[in-house]
């Protein structure tokens, strides 16, 4: 009996690993939303750092969090860290890359969760005209290690971080049409 049951754990983290080996190197995230406001005032809300406790999803899990920001006061070179409990973990933004392409308005940030995990992945807000608003995007990208493939064998990254970019949007977007 007892190698019956070695047998089938064994059978189980080979079917795990080998799920794991056929998972993308890279994932990727996005959600969007149309805000009735022009584009200047949404992107004022995702340049500036300070204003992020306002609309992101996040900043509510830890009430104690400690906050740092460094670099410009915001834009290109703005830098927020965090240092919260076990939800909110730790971590560090920065604005690396803010540009106007085609009359859409990019800002590139790079992410880097030093806890509850390791992780270092881009945020893109990208702002375009649409009708008398403007249309937000709102997406993340990074890496799979293989140790990230099997933790994604047994959860998904749309269920788990989509819900909390689609609150986050509907935050901004009450943030952005106030008068």
């Amino acid at each position: 009996m007892l190698l019956i049951i070695v047998g089938v754990i064994a059978v189980a983290i080979v079917v795990v690993l080998t799920i794991a080996a056929t998972k993308p190197d890279t994932f990727h995230l996005q959600r969007s939303t149309e805000i009735n406001a022009p584009a200047a005032a949404i992107y004022a809300n995702l340049s500036d750092f300070h204003r992020w406790q306002a609309w992101s999803p996040w900043e509510k899990l830890d009430p104690a969090m400690k906050r740092s920001f460094s670099g410009a006061e915001h834009g290109l070179g703005a830098v927020y860290a965090w240092d919260g409990n076990g939800k909110a973990g730790a971590g560090r933004m920065e604005v690396k890359e803010v540009k106007e392409v085609n009359e859409a308005n990019h800002l590139k940030i790079a992410l880097d969760f030093m806890r509850p995990i390791k992780a270092s992945n881009t945020v893109d807000f990208i702002l375009s005209p649409h009708g008398s608003g403007t249309k937000v995007i709102w997406a993340m990208q990074g890496p799979l290690p293989y140790v990230a493939k099997i933790m994604h064998a047994f959860m998904n990254m749309e269920k788990m971080v989509g819900p909390d970019f689609e609150k986050g949007l509907s935050n901004l977007k009450a943030l952005s049409e106030k008068p």
